[in-house]
């Protein structure tokens, strides 16, 4: 994406957050955006789960209407190419006493 369309992108991109999980639960997919990343020449949407093919063309299909964005300027959507992710599994909880210091 051109810096412009970034810019114009990121400056309602609570609004964009919204409206991507709005069409995603419509589809009825268990993935929602959870926020919006950009840097110098892209915009990173990043979601709760390892999106699917029909989950990126709903995000694509979304970013495309998107009136204030030049389209011409917008290369190829993409998955991650890592799938890679850390789970949690336990984290020791110590209460603490203020009796006890």
């Amino acid at each position: 994406m051109s810096n412009n369309n970034i810019n114009k992108f990121m400056k309602d991109s609570l609004f964009h957050v919204a409206n991507i999980n709005q069409s995603l639960r419509n589809a009825k997919s268990e993935v929602l955006v959870n926020f919006i990343h950009s840097d110098i020449s892209s915009v990173m949407i990043v979601t709760n789960k390892v999106t699917v093919q029909s989950d990126l063309y709903i995000i694509k299909n979304y970013v495309k209407k998107v009136e204030d964005i030049d389209i011409v300027n917008v290369n190829i959507f993409q998955l991650p190419q890592s799938k890679f992710y850390l789970k949690i599994i336990g984290i020791p909880y110590f209460p603490y006493d203020s009796s006890n210091e």
